[in-house]
């Protein structure tokens, strides 16, 4: 059977360069090379795209810290767009050529925010996971949390500032309509990076100039006191969702140290919940996830205050890493990293032949 050619790319220009790295490292070796002609693709911190070292795309590759891209073999590459749209390189003999389709690991701003997507939408090549505007939408957490309430879903209430607001920002009103703590946070970025959770006048006025280092948008979200649950969603027009898990951090919430460094979070699958609250929990992920047209994969996160459930956010290119929830999620409901890959593809593949019978002209 014909070998599908398939690009992975990672690195990227966001915050979480090396998160990505981590994440494609487990999506590459769970690539069946018997099915899928690999070419892996990394994209180094000052946005150039280079073709990677299939042996060893990527040095340290488990550290967090440290993990980097393998750049004793730095061959810099174009894609061209056109009738056969392909990946050129600048030396001979190394030509990637045309591509079935790619597998977009770059997490945060510039790969998770649909300008990735809308890039291998133009030049026709078939893209895993979410497009343009699930992209965009799920990325920017006031459009996402704007929605989420004009269907219904049940989502912390927030306020949001822009970057001219810097400074002006009053402490007293936000938490007269929020409460006390609150969240604050980039409306663009992943990971927890630049969100904090403050109780005080000081630390508000420091979360928010530190928040503003990542985005030109900020949320101010009411702090939901109780447990931080998780699914995954995996499907196109019908998609299934997980059983549920449970993130208990090691740190005040969920941060960025406590998802990536060692034993910085607890994380159980199933989640000790009752079945009513799982059955609620499964129901608003799917609904998300199709209202705000999203497609290939998902991870979906809620807090659970007793009976109440409220969704916090959508991420379109979940993490991948070995510690990651999307995979765990989906291993404990039976789907492996290697079958968990393939479907992904295949929805991919399948949405880009669905995409290509849409008539392009009018007569």
């Amino acid at each position: 059977m014909k070998k599908i050619k398939i690009g992975v790319i990672f690195g990227g220009c966001s915050p979480e360069h090396e998160i990505s790295l981590l994440s494609a490292s487990n999506i590459l070796a769970a690539l069946d090379l018997k099915k899928y002609e690999v070419t892996p693709i990394g994209i180094d911190k000052t946005g150039k795209w280079l073709l990677a070292d299939k042996s060893l795309p990527m040095l340290d590759a488990n550290h967090p810290k440290t993990i980097h891209l393998n750049k004793k073999v730095e061959h810099e590459l174009s894609l061209i767009p056109g009738k056969n749209t392909e990946l050129q390189c600048a030396e001979a003999g190394l030509q990637p050529g045309q591509l079935d389709v790619i597998f977009p690991v770059l997490h945060g701003p510039l790969g998770e925010d649909g300008t990735i997507q809308g890039l291998l939408q133009f030049v026709g090549i078939a893209c895993v996971g979410s497009g343009v505007l699930s992209s965009a939408v799920c990325m920017d957490k006031e459009m996402s949390k704007c929605l989420f309430k004009q269907f219904d879903i049940p989502t912390p209430d927030f306020l949001c500032f822009r970057s001219h607001e810097n400074g002006k920002i009053d402490y007293q009103k936000v938490i007269e309509k929020l409460g006390s703590p609150v969240f604050v946070k980039p409306a663009n970025a992943g990971s927890s990076v630049g969100t904090h959770k403050v109780r005080d006048e000081a630390g508000f006025h420091n979360a928010v100039a530190d928040a503003f280092l990542y985005d030109h948008k900020i949320l101010v979200e009411q702090a939901i006191v109780g447990r931080e649950i998780e699914v995954a969603v995996l499907g196109n027009d019908n998609p299934k969702v997980s059983v549920p898990g449970e993130a208990i951090p090691n740190d005040e919430f969920y941060t960025y140290k406590a998802k990536y460094e060692e034993n910085g979070v607890e994380f159980v699958v199933p989640a000790q919940i009752p079945a009513a609250v799982t059955l609620v929990i499964q129901d608003l992920a799917k609904r998300a996830f199709l209202a705000l047209s999203c497609q290939g994969m998902a991870r979906v996160d809620f807090f659970v205050r007793g009976n109440e459930v409220y969704l916090n956010e959508i991420n379109t290119i979940p993490g991948f890493t070995k510690s990651s929830a999307y995979p765990k999620l989906w291993e404990a409901s039976g789907v492996s990293n290697q079958e968990l890959v393939d479907e992904l593809v295949q929805l991919a593949l399948q949405a880009h032949q669905k995409n290509k019978k849409l008539k392009r002209d009018y007569h």
